[in-house]
């Protein structure tokens, strides 16, 4: 099923995001940016944090979530193991949600419009996946860029 193809590859690429704030040498260059570089590698965090615990928790868990998108790309200086804590929490809670998705949820129209008009979950879902690979990406080539 979809739902635990989904589940191992948010897993993975959330474990992957662990790893790759935990091998920054310098912890305060998780937050650092650069000329041409505008996010932090924390705020990447923060934000795919936000993103998940939104699309997936409240949407689809009817978790409670309550989003501050504007923190996730201003707020700094963060806790290295505060932002671990928070993926951690976020694993967990795709778990929850993924194991008690039903195939007709999942085939159905996502509860909110985004990008301007209806979209399926499964694919919604799917986006999701490609949204946290791409980032996870970014916070890679931050961490070799700028942690000397």
């Amino acid at each position: 099923m979809l739902t635990t193809t989904l589940k191992t590859l948010f897993r993975r690429d959330l474990e992957k995001l662990i790893q790759e704030l935990s091998q920054y040498t310098n912890e305060s260059k998780i937050w650092h940016t650069e000329k041409g570089i505008s996010n932090s590698a924390g705020n990447l965090a923060l934000h795919l944090v936000g993103n998940l615990n939104t699309f997936i928790g409240l949407h689809l868990g009817d978790t409670g979530y309550v989003r501050h998108r504007e923190l996730e790309f201003s707020q700094k200086d963060v806790a290295r193991a505060t932002l671990i804590k928070m993926i951690e929490d976020t694993i967990v809670m795709i778990d929850k949600v993924m194991d008690e998705l039903t195939p007709e949820k999942v085939a159905a129209l996502y509860p909110i419009e985004v990008f301007g008009g209806p979209i399926y979950t499964d694919h919604f879902l799917v986006h999701l996946s490609g949204h946290l690979t791409y980032h996870l990406g970014q916070v890679n080539y931050h961490r070799r860029l700028l942690d000397f």
